[in-house]
């Protein structure tokens, strides 16, 4: 029982210097471990913000990305490929699809990609980049991979090439390529995509995020759980390709107009190569569109990747399916040269 005049002990702890009290020993109960825990969490955050700023700032223009291959980049210096990369597809996964299938293009060419810039697909941009490239590098032989969609804009490119600085493209590679936004399957998300850039709308990230998941889940069938985990937190990381990107990349798509790049792509050989159970691009009317229009160009469009899974556009994944139907391919249409010049064509 407290003495006259002295404050009871619970009547102390709503008091400002009970709470001060408490809270400095619940501080000193607090363990290192856990300090050096948070502290660490802390500055995991903060690196991951510095390298997604950083990642981001490097990918505001249109850069072309060589890999390196010491056999091709010795007995070919004057020919390179370039991969266009497919929707949504990474820098990095450019490069790794193209390290996959190195064994089959490198005994004609070097390699490199075409990473197209986040703040949105240009096709000036492209083609500048590809011309600086082969003025930088003396390419006199160019072999274009056009991977999913990729294979529209390398044809846009080709023609291009050719009408303004007289480059023609050897070899045109169709990898499961849409021939118009008709071949995509899931329309009406697609057409949404468009409606709302074309309306001034930019996805979130968190919203990205859903229909990323969504997306794979519906073509569940065509992948493991391991490829929708993995490909959801690709497009999620600091180095996806932006979400206008994205939206250009539909926009592009939905707008594309093959016909207007028959007949002016000059003596270049196409080939298709894709599987009748792609679930993302109808197959049978995309290789029979191109067949037809370019019928000029067209060497074969009968090779199918079967067993590729996914079977929409995987070389990465699949690199056993892509290599001997590519060297096939090439041996036939791209004999082996006797070996590189370092002929400018500047």
């Amino acid at each position: 029982m407290p003495f006259e005049g002295e404050v009871n002990p619970q009547d102390r702890r709503g008091t400002p210097q009970a709470r001060l009290l408490a809270e400095s020993a619940a501080l000193k109960r607090f363990s290192r471990r856990s300090f050096i825990g948070g502290a660490g969490a802390a500055s995991l955050l903060a690196a991951d913000m510095l390298l997604t700023r950083e990642v981001q700032s490097q990918r505001r223009t249109t850069r072309i990305l060589q890999v390196a291959d010491d056999f091709a980049d010795a007995y070919y210096p004057d020919a390179s490929w370039f991969l266009f990369p497919g929707y949504k597809t990474s820098w990095e996964e450019a490069q790794w699809i193209l390290n996959t299938l190195r064994g089959a293009l490198n005994k004609r060419a070097r390699l490199a990609a075409v990473g197209y810039s986040n703040l949105g697909l240009n096709i000036n941009e492209v083609v500048n980049a590809i011309v600086d490239y082969i003025s930088a590098e003396k390419i006199t032989k160019l072999f274009f991979y056009g991977h999913s969609f990729g294979g529209m804009l390398a044809t846009q490119v080709a023609a291009r090439l050719l009408a303004a600085h007289g480059v023609e493209v050897q070899f045109i590679l169709l990898d499961s390529s849409p021939y118009s936004a008709h071949d995509v399957l899931d329309q009406s998300w697609f057409d949404g995509v468009v409606f709302l850039y074309e309306r001034g709308f930019r996805f979130p990230s968190t919203l990205r995020g859903g229909y990323e998941l969504g997306e794979r889940i519906i073509h569940k069938d065509e992948r493991s759980w391991r490829q929708i985990l993995d490909q959801t937190l690709e497009q999620l990381s600091p180095i996806a390709p932006s979400s206008v990107l994205v939206q250009t990349e539909s926009a592009y798509i939905y707008h594309f107009d093959g016909s207007q790049f028959a007949g002016k792509l000059g003596k270049a050989k196409m080939a298709y190569l894709g599987n009748p159970k792609d679930q993302t691009v109808a197959y049978e009317t995309a290789v029979e569109t191109w067949a037809v229009v370019f019928k000029d160009n067209m060497v074969s469009s009968n090779l199918q990747t079967t067993g590729a899974a996914p079977a929409h556009a995987s070389p990465g994944w699949n690199p056993q399916v892509y290599r001997p139907l590519l060297t096939e391919l090439l041996d036939e249409f791209v004999p082996l040269p006797r070996g590189g010049s370092r002929v400018s064509i500047f």
